[in-house]
């Protein structure tokens, strides 16, 4: 029991609540709208950015009511217990036909911008005939890049955050709200 314990960070750490889970109900439920209302009737693919956004795309593709489709791409530039990015890598193998379509590019972080900018020039080989961005976090004082994301939730300060999907070493992402973990 005690290597099992010792591999639960979360147990030992306080998180401070920077985000309830009612605001983002809220938010993820206005976003669905705004989406819905912009798109019209014309059909759109959704692509989560595994694994982050895995939360995000569940509750959002419930509030969007016009016909989509639903895929998913790999990325990664946080491994393990970084918190500062390091070479962008990013996996296309899961990613449906989207050739002449209108496409979503839904993530949990908008930090530097570097992730984003990445998936948008790579799915570009695939000739979508729209790619925008959704996010349910900005942190727009980090951002480096001439990209925003074309939808997001919320600003946030540049504070290392957690929980609805957004983790530190594979922990926490299981908090229905926006955290900051704050250790002994």
């Amino acid at each position: 029991m005690a290597a099992e314990e010792e591999s639960r960070p979360w147990r030992d750490a306080a998180v401070r609540r920077l985000i309830s889970e009612e605001e983002i109900r809220t938010a993820v439920e206005q976003l669905g709208r705004q989406i819905s209302d912009d798109y019209g009737d014309r059909p759109l693919t959704i692509l989560g950015v595994l694994t982050g956004s895995i939360m995000l795309v569940t509750d959002l593709i419930r509030q969007i009511e016009l016909p989509l489709k639903l895929g998913l791409i790999q990325a990664s530039s946080y491994r393990g217990t970084a918190t500062t990015p390091s070479e962008l890598r990013i996996n296309t193998t899961l990613v449906p036909d989207i050739a002449d379509r209108h496409v979503l590019l839904v993530d949990d972080i908008f930090d530097t911008g570097k992730t984003m900018e990445g998936l948008m020039e790579s799915l570009q080989s695939f000739n979508p005939r729209s790619i925008k961005s959704a996010v349910l976090l900005w942190k727009k004082v980090r951002t480096i890049v001439d990209l925003e994301p074309d939808y997001h939730c919320f600003l946030i300060p540049d504070e290392f955050v957690v929980g609805y999907g957004l983790d530190y070493n594979d922990e926490y992402r299981h908090l229905p709200y926006i955290g900051v973990v704050e250790s002994d």
